[in-house]
């Protein structure tokens, strides 16, 4: 094969490819914002915010604001849960503290088994309510910081497939200048002769 006709080729394909990775990153691109934007906008209609900062100010086991919550909560102080992140220190360092406090750690198979087998005890019969609202809110949450990290993976691929496709377009445009700059007549394998490829 000629070395002109290779240079041709290897052009085609990188210039294919390059299209390939910037269509790629522009979907990727699309997916982590849409992401982002469903999150924000479902977060936003269950109108959870974090506890007041003056709340901890006085953090006490037992209370509303325990001392192991202020590393990750106290950041969020006043704010509404609306991203991932949020929801993830939310239903992993509020919601889940006081759910282990609870009866039986807060465990609703547990609490519900219990309230069955005590079906006259009103006080049980409330924790099993709460405890489901509970344990639903904080899956809602976690599920929204499920679909935040994807969000996140997605720029970040995004990121990459925008900068190889800058490296391809690189090798390609090289390519394509020694393609024009090469001669006819030179073959991509020539034979060797005494142990050197011959003059191009």
């Amino acid at each position: 094969m000629r070395r002109k006709t290779f240079d041709i080729i290897a052009s085609g394909i990188g210039l294919g490819l390059t299209f390939t990775l910037i269509l790629a990153g522009a979907l990727l691109l699309w997916a982590s914002a849409f992401t982002n934007n469903e999150i924000h906008n479902q977060l936003a209609m269950q109108d959870v915010t974090f506890p007041a900062a003056s709340a901890f100010a006085h953090a006490k086991p037992g209370t509303e604001i325990t001392p192991g919550m202020k590393p990750y909560l106290l950041k969020y102080a006043g704010q509404e849960v609306l991203t991932g992140a949020q929801a993830e220190a939310y239903a992993d360092h509020f919601i889940a503290v006081h759910l282990t406090e609870m009866p039986y750690h807060g465990v609703y198979s547990k609490v519900s088994a219990a309230s069955i087998a005590n079906p006259t005890n009103a006080a049980l019969a409330a924790e099993v309510q709460t405890v489901f609202r509970g344990t639903t809110l904080r899956s809602m949450l976690l599920e929204a910081y499920g679909f935040g990290i994807m969000g996140s993976i997605a720029f970040l691929a995004a990121i990459v497939a925008f900068v190889l496709a800058g490296v391809t377009l690189l090798l390609t445009l090289f390519e394509f200048g020694h393609g024009r700059r090469v001669s006819s007549s030179v073959e991509v394998f020539a034979p060797q002769v005494g142990g050197l490829h011959p003059a191009r």
